[in-house]
């Protein structure tokens, strides 16, 4: 495969000092964690999705959740405060982020978005999530991420 691409994910990261690996596979369209997973070779759980949604005042944030879960729009919006959750359109995620979808990072959006994880993330030893580009994931401690972006830890995986 070729070079891993510099991106904004990358560029946050090295600026920070976060030690991450780099991980290119062949991307699916519509493949979601499990080919990401395969493609690596670990468990669909250490792959965290970047989940792009916006509130009742179509307010967005970024939910972050294992490849192996759902999220419970209305457990999320329970906790933090709003009426309803719902997933962006694949353009208006778009437009929040400065990713397209299948390529969307938490890191290194265009602007600063709200950010929610799965508690139980951080129960892991490592993760692995979008780098900024499709077919692109970087490893890295979820403890790291924590200090590079500010997180809301929430509890709303569905199996």
């Amino acid at each position: 495969m070729s070079r891993p691409p510099s991106t904004n994910a990358t560029r946050l990261l090295k600026q920070a000092g976060i030690p991450y690996t780099e991980h290119l596979y062949r991307y699916e369209e519509h493949g979601g964690t499990a080919v990401s997973a395969r493609e690596l070779g670990v468990g669909e759980h250490t792959v965290i999705k970047t989940l792009v949604m916006e509130d009742d005042r179509a307010a967005p944030l970024i939910i972050l959740m294992h490849g192996d879960r759902e999220v419970s729009t209305k457990e999320l919006a329970r906790q933090i405060g709003a009426k309803s959750v719902q997933p962006c359109k694949p353009e208006v995620a778009h437009r929040h982020s400065g990713y397209l979808v299948g390529g969307t990072s938490p890191l290194g959006t265009k602007r600063a978005l709200p950010i929610h994880a799965e508690a139980s993330i951080f129960d892991l030893d490592r993760i692995y999530l979008n780098g900024g580009s499709r077919g692109f994931l970087v490893g890295l401690d979820p403890k790291d991420l924590e200090m590079v972006l500010k997180v809301l830890r929430v509890n709303v995986a569905i199996p």
